[in-house]
């Protein structure tokens, strides 16, 4: 069982990016008090990396040395972890696995307003269409802890964050 002996659930937020992610998650923290972290933000300031994509614009994250960072808090529980991958965390780390996901249209306008062009909005776009995450969490996780949430604006990410801490408050953990 996901829960071992966790007073507390672990959930991770994932998702295309611009799909809400670090807003739903923060949010979420904040309503529920479980501890947010932000793995792009992690591996920035733990230099959990092995260089630089120029071509994607981004940290090429070394997926093992994320895993190492989080491991014990991740026992301990009361997490919200928030990255757009999910199929290299361990199984045992979470309770439940929410992919947000974001119509084209409105997808594009936000990635493009942080400055996303050619190759890596073109494949962020695409990962949306093929539904790439949610299958990714689909193949990685219990497909009971699996749920998938429309954030398009908004009252959806308002939705999303209550649905997600009455979740958390109904959580027990296993016997």
């Amino acid at each position: 069982m996901a829960q071992n002996s966790r007073k507390k659930p672990n959930i991770l937020v994932t998702g295309t990016p611009g799909t809400g992610k670090t807003t739903t998650s923060s949010l979420l923290s904040d309503a529920t008090e479980l501890r947010h972290i932000n793995v792009g933000e992690l591996v920035k300031q733990k230099n959990l990396h092995d260089g630089w994509d120029d071509e994607l614009d981004c940290h090429i994250i070394n997926e093992d040395l994320v895993c190492d960072e989080l491991e014990d808090i991740m026992e301990e529980g009361g997490n919200i972890v928030d990255y757009h991958g999910c199929d290299f965390f361990p199984e045992r780390w979470f309770d439940q696995v929410v992919v947000l996901q974001t119509d084209n249209s409105v997808l594009y306008d936000r990635l493009s307003n942080r400055g996303y062009m050619g190759s890596k909005l073109t494949n962020n776009i695409e990962c949306e269409i093929f539904q790439v995450l949610l299958e990714e969490a689909r193949a990685s996780y219990p497909e009971d802890i699996v749920v998938a949430l429309q954030s398009n604006c908004v009252d959806d990410i308002s939705r999303n964050v209550s649905t997600l801490t009455d979740w958390v408050k109904n959580w027990h953990p296993a016997t």
